[in-house]
């Protein structure tokens, strides 16, 4: 019964005052590209690259988003006013808008480092679409990004890209304290949204070369190990200790694109030496990390690739009149 009750007392425990964003954000970076700006008319089709992410940000008309079915749950969505649409991993997307009036768009890709291991892409739904509205604080970001994206001045480019960044950090901020209206159901930003166990998180995540004990971790979360695990359990959907070996092993994969020697990483994350990271690796990746370097396992980029003619990013949307 204590177990019962302490995993449901998260409801009645008021969200920590911790930053639960920053260390997972510093360690994995995330990099903005606008490459349109304006309407957009008839059907327009991205497509589903490695390494690619899209958000979308519908400032006025009316439109439907179609997905491929069996590749999302969310197959067919209406969108009637302005709304934030997020693809944290590669899924292809049909815009069906007006064939002549069209609606008016705000996009850019998104380089999640470490892709589709990224932990917040790992905890993230495979399309998320939320109101301009039910994001406080959103306004003023999408003001800015909009001014920038809307007229050619020096660094506006730039500058923009800077400004989705920001727009995705709030709407990630949003998330973890709405999880359930966008679907996340567990992972990272599930743990994160529980105010308990985003004390231990955010201490693991800031010191991953640390012995992390489950009876730290309980502590730090103020609650029994057998009430702590079932909880990490339940939101997470692993253990602790498995989760602390795949956080240290997605670090490892971001510190060896860098090209740092594997025994150097070993030490800095707390691994026994470089046999022991290694013999982890291996057994979470299917090879060793000298044969996943040489195989190339790193997402790339590619281009952007759509239907329809590109040329700059504000007229290849261009409606007929």
């Amino acid at each position: 019964m204590k177990i019962i009750q302490e995993s449901i007392s998260r409801a009645e425990t008021p969200a920590p005052s911790i930053d639960r964003l920053s260390a997972v954000l510093d360690r994995f970076r995330v990099q903005a590209a606008l490459f349109h700006t304006g309407r957009l008319c008839g059907n327009r089709a991205f497509e589903a690259l490695p390494g690619r992410a899209f958000m979308h940000v519908l400032r006025r008309g009316e439109m439907e988003v179609r997905h491929l079915p069996g590749e999302t749950d969310v197959t067919n969505l209406h969108l009637a006013g302005p709304t934030l649409l997020l693809y944290p991993r590669p899924l292809h997307h049909v815009f069906v808008n007006p064939p002549q009036d069209g609606t008016d768009f705000t996009c850019a890709t998104l380089d999640f480092d470490g892709g589709e291991r990224n932990p917040i892409v790992q905890s993230l739904p495979s399309v998320i679409h939320v109101p301009l509205d039910a994001v406080d604080g959103l306004r003023p970001a999408l003001d800015l990004l909009f001014a920038e994206a809307d007229h050619v001045r020096c660094g506006s480019r730039l500058l923009a890209n800077r400004l989705f960044e920001v727009v995705l950090i709030q709407l990630l901020r949003w998330i973890v304290d709405h999880p359930a209206e966008v679907g996340v159901a567990s992972g990272l930003i599930m743990g994160l949204s529980d105010p308990r166990l985003a004390k231990s998180l955010v201490a693991l995540h800031h010191a991953p070369h640390e012995d992390w004990p489950l009876e730290r971790m309980a502590a730090i979360a103020g609650m029994s190990r057998s009430a702590f695990a079932a909880a990490f359990k339940a939101a997470t959907g692993t253990t602790p200790a498995s989760y602390l070996t795949d956080w240290r092993l997605t670090l490892a994969t971001s510190m060896m694109r860098t090209g740092r020697p594997v025994k150097l990483i070993a030490a800095e994350l707390g691994f026994a030496g470089s046999a022991s990271l290694s013999k982890a690796f291996r057994q979470r990746m299917g090879v060793s990390p000298r044969e996943w370097l040489a195989e190339g396992k790193r997402p790339t980029m590619g281009s952007i690739a759509w239907r329809g003619s590109l040329s700059d990013g504000k007229s290849y949307g261009r409606c007929r009149k």
